[in-house]
C-alpha cells in the first residue's frame, strides 16, 4: 500500500522556522522525484520545491528561494522541507508528491497545515 505521510506542520510566528517531513512507503522511493506543494485557502495548489530522485538537483518557487531547502534521505525513504524566515503568506496546507519521470506515475500525501501568525 502506497503511503506518503507528511508531518512537522504547526503554528509558528513570523520569522520562525519549521521542518516538514514526508515519509514514504509502498513504492521504490529512490526511483521517484519528490516535490512539496502548498495550497492556501481560496488559492490554487502551487509548487514550492522539488528534488530529483538522486537528490542531485533541486528547484524552488521564487517566493521561497533563499528561505526554504528541500532534501531527501533515500535510506530513510523520507523527503524534508526546511522552512526558515517564515511569513504569513506561507500559511497553507503543504503536500508531498512523488512522481516517476518515465511514466508520470504520481502519488500524493494528505497534507500538513502550516500557519504563520503572531
Amino acid at each position: 500500500q502506497v503511503q506518503l505521510v507528511e508531518s512537522g506542520g504547526g503554528l509558528v510566528q513570523p520569522g520562525g522556522s519549521l521542518r516538514l517531513s514526508c515519509a514514504a512507503s509502498g513504492f521504490t522511493f529512490r526511483g521517484y522525484g519528490m516535490s512539496w506543494y502548498r495550497q492556501a485557502p481560496g488559492k490554487e495548489r502551487e509548487l514550492v520545491a522539488s528534488i530529483t530522485n538522486t537528490g542531485s538537483s533541486t528547484n524552488y518557487a521564487d517566493s521561497v528561494k533563499g528561505r526554504f531547502t528541500i532534501s531527501r534521505d533515500n535510506a530513510k525513504n523520507t523527503v524534508y522541507l526546511q522552512m526558515n524566515s517564515l511569513k504569513p503568506d506561507d500559511t497553507a496546507v503543504y503536500y508531498c508528491k512523488a512522481a516517476r519521470s518515465w511514466d508520470l506515475r504520481t502519488y500524493w500525501g494528505k497534507g500538513t497545515q502550516v500557519t504563520v501568525s503572531s
